[in-house]
C-alpha cells in the first residue's frame, strides 16, 4: 500500500517539473522573440553582404578588378602566418584577462555581498572603471605605461625587471611587454563587469546551505569549492562567455596603445587593416566571417564545458 502511494506520486511531481520548464520556456521564447526579430533584421544583411563578398577578389581602389575567386580569399588567410600570429596574440589576451578577472572579480563579488556598512558606495566605487569609456582608458593607461612620463617605472621600480631614469623599462618597445599593458588596460576595464555578473549569481547561493555546512564543521574553503561555487556554476559560466567573447573581439586597447606595434595584432585589428587601411573588402570579408565563426565555436565549447544543468540551476532538480 504504501509503495503503491510513493510510486504514484513521483510521475506527478516529474509532470510538474516538466510543464514548469515547458511554460517557462514558452515565456522566456515569447520574450527574447522581438529581440531575435529586431537583431536579425539590423544583422542578417550585413551578415550575408560579408559572405558575399568574401567569395570575391574586390579592392576599392580598383572596383572594376572585382572578379570571383570562391573560397581563395580563405585559403589566403587560413595560409598567412599573421593571421594565425595574431589568433595566438588575440587568445592570449583572452585567457589571460578572463582568468584574472574571474578571480579579481569573485573577490570582488564577495566583498560587495557581504560588506553591510557604505555598502552602496564600496559597489559604486568598484564599478567606476566599467563606466569609463575604453578609449579613455586606454589612452589612461597608455600615459601610465610611457617611458618618460608614466608612473608605473617610478611606483614599482621595486619589483624586478623594472627600471628607472636612462634605462627605464620600454613598455611599449618589445613585444611581451606591450602585452602585458595591454591585458593590464583589459582587466582593469572589465573586472566591475565580471563582478557584476559574479555578485548576481553569489546573490542566489542559499545562505541556510552555508550556514549548514558551516554547522556541520566545514571550514572557509570547504565551504567556497563544496557549496559556494557549485551552486554559482550557472552565473559562472554566464560570466566567462561574455568575457571572453569580449576579449575576443578587442580592438579599442590595441588601437589606441600601440596601433599594432611590436607584433601586438588582434584579429579583429587585422580585420580593420584590410578594410579601412588597405581596402581589401575581399580579404576584410573573409577575416570577418572566420572571425563570426570562431566566436560561435568558443561559444559552444565554454557551454560544453561548464555542463551547466539549467533545470537544476532553477530549482527544478
Amino acid at each position: 500500500m504504501t509503495t503503491t502511494v510513493a510510486t504514484a506520486a513521483t510521475p506527478r511531481k516529474r509532470q510538474a517539473a516538466t510543464d514548469r520548464a515547458v511554460a517557462e520556456n514558452r515565456l522566456g521564447l515569447k520574450l527574447v522573440a522581438p529581440a531575435v526579430v529586431v537583431m536579425l533584421v539590423v544583422t542578417a544583411w550585413p551578415m550575408i553582404q560579408a559572405l558575399y563578398l568574401s567569395l570575391y577578389r574586390y579592392r576599392l581602389t580598383t572596383p572594376n578588378d572585382r572578379a570571383f575567386v570562391g573560397l581563395r580569399n580563405y585559403g589566403t588567410i587560413l595560409t598567412d602566418s599573421l593571421f594565425w600570429h595574431d589568433t595566438f596574440n588575440t587568445v592570449v589576451i583572452m585567457v589571460v584577462s578572463v582568468a584574472v578577472e574571474l578571480v579579481v572579480g569573485f573577490i570582488f563579488a564577495m566583498v560587495m555581498h557581504r560588506v553591510i556598512f557604505a555598502r552602496g558606495i564600496i559597489r559604486t566605487s568598484i564599478l567606476i572603471p566599467y563606466g569609463i569609456i575604453t578609449v579613455v582608458s586606454a589612452f589612461a593607461w597608455q600615459f601610465a605605461f610611457s617611458l618618460n612620463n608614466g608612473f608605473v617605472n617610478s611606483w614599482f621600480a621595486w619589483l624586478p625587471g623594472i627600471q628607472t631614469g636612462a634605462d627605464a623599462t620600454n613598455w611599449f618597445g618589445h613585444h611581451w611587454p606591450a602585452m602585458f599593458a595591454i591585458i593590464v588596460s583589459e582587466i582593469w576595464k572589465t573586472t566591475p563587469f565580471m563582478s557584476l555578473l559574479l555578485l548576481a549569481g553569489l546573490s542566489q547561493v542559499s545562505e541556510d546551505m552555508i550556514e549548514a555546512s558551516q554547522v556541520d564543521g566545514a571550514t572557509w574553503w570547504q565551504r567556497l569549492w563544496k557549496v559556494i561555487l557549485p551552486n554559482m556554476r550557472a552565473a559562472i559560466m554566464v560570466a566567462v562567455l561574455f568575457r571572453a567573447l569580449d576579449a575576443f573581439r578587442i580592438f579599442d586597447n590595441i588601437y589606441v596603445m600601440t596601433r599594432g606595434a611590436q607584433n601586438t595584432e588582434s584579429s579583429s585589428f587585422l580585420t580593420y587593416r584590410q578594410v579601412i587601411e588597405q581596402f581589401q573588402l575581399g580579404l576584410g570579408s573573409a577575416l570577418s566571417v572566420l572571425l563570426f565563426l570562431t566566436v560561435l565555436l568558443l561559444a559552444f565549447g565554454i557551454v560544453k564545458l561548464f555542463r551547466v544543468d539549467l533545470a537544476r540551476a532553477r530549482g527544478e532538480a
